[in-house]
C-alpha cells in the first residue's frame, strides 16, 4: 500500500533531526568592504573531511518535477553533509528519513524549501535526490573523496507527497 507524506514548511525545529535550515534573508548581517557589501554568515555544520574527503562546490541545474511522486528511492552520504542553497528563486521539496543500513520509514518526512531557505543534510540522513518544484539552480557544498559516498535503496512501497493544511 502506498505511503502518503504531508509536505510541511522547512523550519529549524521540525527539520533538526535531519539537518539544519539556512535563513538566506538573514537577520544577522554585518557591513563589510567599507560599507559596499553585507555579509550573512550561515550557521551550517559542514562535515566534509571524513574518509580523506574535502569540500566540493557544484551547481545542480534542476528541472521541475511533479512533487507528488510516486517516489521510489532514498539515498544517503555516510561520510559527508550536503548543503543546498537555492539560486534565482528556485524551490524544492525534501523527502528525508533517519535509519541505519536501511531508511526507517516511520521517520519519513517532507519539507518545502522556499527560495529564502537553504539547508544542510546531516551525514547519514536518507533523502530523495533533489525534487525541484521550479526549474532552477542550486549551489551545493558536499564532500568529495577517493571513495564514492552514495548509497541508494529502493523503497518497497511507493511514497506520495501531499499538500497539507500548513502550505495551502
Amino acid at each position: 500500500m502506498p505511503i502518503d507524506i504531508p509536505i510541511r514548511p522547512l523550519v529549524p525545529d521540525s527539520f533538526m533531526p535531519y539537518g539544519s535550515v539556512l535563513d538566506l534573508k538573514g537577520q544577522h548581517v554585518r557591513s563589510i568592504n567599507a560599507g559596499t557589501s553585507w555579509r550573512l554568515d550561515l550557521p551550517a555544520q559542514l562535515d566534509l573531511d571524513r574518509q580523506d574527503g574535502c569540500p566540493a562546490l557544484a551547481v545542480f541545474r534542476a528541472q521541475a518535477q511533479p512533487e507528488q511522486g510516486p517516489w521510489l528511492v532514498l539515498e544517503r552520504h555516510r561520510w559527508g553533509s550536503q548543503t543546498f542553497i537555492p539560486l534565482q528563486g528556485a524551490r524544492c521539496v525534501l523527502m528525508v528519513a533517519l535509519g541505519g543500513d536501511q531508511p526507517d520509514l516511520s521517520t519519513l518526512a517532507a519539507f518545502e524549501a522556499e527560495p529564502s531557505r537553504g539547508f544542510t543534510l546531516n551525514a547519514g540522513t536518507w533523502h530523495h535526490p533533489l525534487i525541484a518544484i521550479d526549474d532552477g539552480d542550486f549551489l551545493v557544498i558536499e564532500r568529495a573523496g577517493p571513495a564514492v559516498d552514495c548509497e541508494v535503496r529502493q523503497l518497497a512501497t511507493p511514497v506520495y507527497l501531499v499538500r497539507s493544511a500548513f502550505n495551502r
